[in-house]
């Protein structure tokens, strides 16, 4: 059958029909672009931070202090997942395995880095996550209970050479920051120290304050309200310069063991391949919280320095960590148990 078409409808009904297909084409190509529509309504629902620890820690406490800030400026619930175990990993992983929406995301130590040079884990945190901003750093802290009776490093490492095999608490596991300085001021002073690892720094600064363990390596962050109350003594602090939280305690090279230097940073990841426009927006708006005299206030009072700055920045730092934490692995021969 031969269908007869008058005055022009064909033409007018075919460039009808094309007009139409092209602006469902275009449409299709805007929101099938990653991220674009998710970018554009981002956030939509509560967002979930995973910290790979218990409560009360460093990690724990700076991602509390930045989730309230997020809750008040992105309009949506950020919330603190605590997932402690494996010196990290079941919460790294948890995150990195995550949806890539930005709506779970990683408070991430130091173990992101070290990690991969001691364990086998499901997950290579170099591709599986993407670093976003840096929210803080602070020393690794050398504390004694007032029962073991040293006031400082030069009476702690006499003591240790008469006790060989004294205990020390860490809020992470073997190869973390905490257990690799000890390790590594251990082996400068020609002791033997046995790390006691807790599930984060909030239980082990508990056991230490209690004395049932009497020496600790741990973030500063739970242990100042305890060296104000001198239920605690700090002996040495890793960083190069002296925090500005503990202007009175010495570093590790100022109490004549050169060359500690080493420094525990917080930071937020998200899981990899989440929209560059997401993981910018919360750049931003971190960033912006942490250049907040009352935010900046917070993170000092928690012993914490506060730092933002770019996700390049943050990621290179992470890079270089990297590097010197398999240099001190395979030179303190640090092996999973």
């Amino acid at each position: 059958m031969v269908m007869l078409w008058s005055g022009g409808q064909a033409p007018a009904l075919i460039a009808k029909r094309s007009a139409l297909a092209l602006m469902f084409a275009a449409l299709l190509l805007a929101f099938s672009a990653p991220g674009a529509a998710t970018a554009q309504s981002y956030p939509a629902k509560p967002i979930r931070i995973i910290v790979p620890y218990g409560a009360g820690g460093s990690t724990d406490v700076a991602a509390r202090l930045i989730a309230g800030c997020l809750s008040h400026s992105l309009g949506q619930q950020t919330y603190v997942e605590n997932r402690p175990g494996a010196n990290g990993i079941i919460g790294i992983e948890a995150a990195a395995k995550s949806a890539p929406d930005g709506y779970t995301l990683l408070a991430g130590p130091a173990a992101v880095a070290s990690n991969p040079h001691v364990y086998r884990t499901s997950i290579d945190p170099t591709k599986d996550l993407v670093p976003i901003i840096q929210l803080s750093r602070e020393p690794t802290v050398l504390a004694v209970h007032p029962s073991l009776g040293v006031h400082s490093l030069a009476e702690l490492i006499a003591l240790a050479r008469q006790q060989p095999g004294l205990r020390y608490a860490t809020g992470s596991g073997v190869g973390s920051a905490q257990h690799m300085a000890v390790q590594w001021f251990a082996r400068i002073a020609g002791l033997e120290l046995e790390q006691v690892p807790y599930r984060g720094g909030g239980q082990a600064v508990g056991e230490l304050v209690a004395g049932h363990v009497k020496l600790g390596a741990l973030g500063s962050t739970p242990l100042l309200p305890y060296y104000k109350s001198g239920g605690l003594r700090l002996l040495a602090q890793t960083t190069r310069g002296r925090s500005p939280s503990l202007p009175e305690v010495p570093t590790f090279e100022e109490a004549g063991i050169k060359g500690l230097v080493f420094e525990q940073w917080y930071g937020v990841f998200a899981p990899a391949r989440t929209p560059p426009a997401i993981t910018a927006r919360l750049n931003d708006e971190i960033g912006k919280a942490l250049a907040d005299p009352e935010v900046r206030r917070k993170f000092l009072d928690s012993a914490q320095e506060p730092v933002g700055g770019t996700a390049e920045q943050f990621a290179q730092i992470v890079r270089e960590d990297s590097a010197k934490f398999g240099r001190l692995v395979s030179e303190l021969n640090v092996k999973a148990e």
